[in-house]
């Protein structure tokens, strides 16, 4: 394992780590709200590192990543975008697979409005949101998120605390591993609730850059999520053009941890089918 510091977006210091073969195809690996690279490592820590060059970062705000303390460090869109180009490029990743769970969703559209479609091989979008609005709460976005949002903004500790604990065991449809539910809790509540707060103000309509999206699409979601509903991934299918799905009948937000052996296997095939034809 390899660890990197990044300049992102207005100059933000992102903690970036790697493992696998340095001259293989790159697959880039994008969290979600509140978490950390660390979510990644049954992905890290499987066969998937004997193949691919695999790359995960902390989010500014999360992790190790540098926090800047106004919240339009996390409400432009730009900011996102420019992010992942500066480790595309300080990484010399080529033209790397893009896999964004859940707000990464979000994140791999901004870079897409921002910068194109030119630098990455595909996307796999994991139990991922794209759109952001008051419409698509309920619909799209579901109680496992929107119950938890109040207490895991509010500048009281106590409420952060018994939010993000129901919100990292909302994540899964059967709990997780004591231990790794322990690890997941840790990543969650060290993200300021400031940050967690400026990342659900943000009003995100991403359906222009996926329809016009060409490269190869997975769309992988848990049927049992109750964060971002699978009303969220069958609009995902229906507005990109060359997208196909895997759905999770016993999983919920979290299919790659839930079933990381059916996970890596399936984007094993898919980076390998996508980045040969990069």
């Amino acid at each position: 394992m390899k660890t990197h510091t990044v300049t992102g977006g207005d100059g933000v210091r992102l903690h970036v780590r790697e493992w696998g073969k340095a001259d293989a195809p790159a697959i880039l690996f994008i969290h979600g709200w509140s978490q950390s690279q660390l979510c990644w490592h049954r992905q890290y820590e499987s066969g998937l590192a004997d193949r691919f060059r695999l790359v995960g970062f902390d989010l500014r705000g999360h992790g190790m990543s540098e926090m800047p303390p106004g919240r339009e460090s996390y409400t432009e869109a730009r900011l996102w975008a420019d992010d992942i180009q500066a480790i595309i490029d300080q990484l010399h990743l080529g033209r790397p697979l893009l896999v964004g769970w859940s707000y990464a969703g979000f994140i791999i559209c901004d870079y897409l409005r921002a910068h194109g479609q030119d630098s990455v091989a595909g996307i796999n979008f994991v139990s991922a949101a794209v759109t952001l609005n008051s419409a698509a709460f309920g619909v799209l976005i579901g109680p496992g998120f929107l119950d938890h949002v109040p207490g895991a903004t509010a500048e009281d500790f106590p409420a952060n605390i018994e939010a993000i604990r129901s919100f990292v065991r909302e994540c899964t449809a059967r709990p997780l591993p004591h231990e790794e539910f322990e690890n997941a809790l840790c990543w969650n509540i060290v993200v300021p609730p400031k940050v967690r707060g400026a990342l659900v103000t943000r009003e995100i309509d991403s359906d222009d850059v996926l329809s016009a999206f060409s490269k190869p699409v997975l769309m992988t979601h848990g049927q049992r999520d109750t964060i971002i509903l699978p009303a969220m991934g069958e609009h995902i299918l229906e507005t990109c053009g060359n997208c196909a799905a895997s759905w999770y009948a016993d999983a919920g937000h979290a299919p790659f941890l839930e079933d990381s052996p059916r996970f890596n296997r399936e984007l094993a095939d898919f980076a390998q089918r996508a980045l040969s034809g990069a």
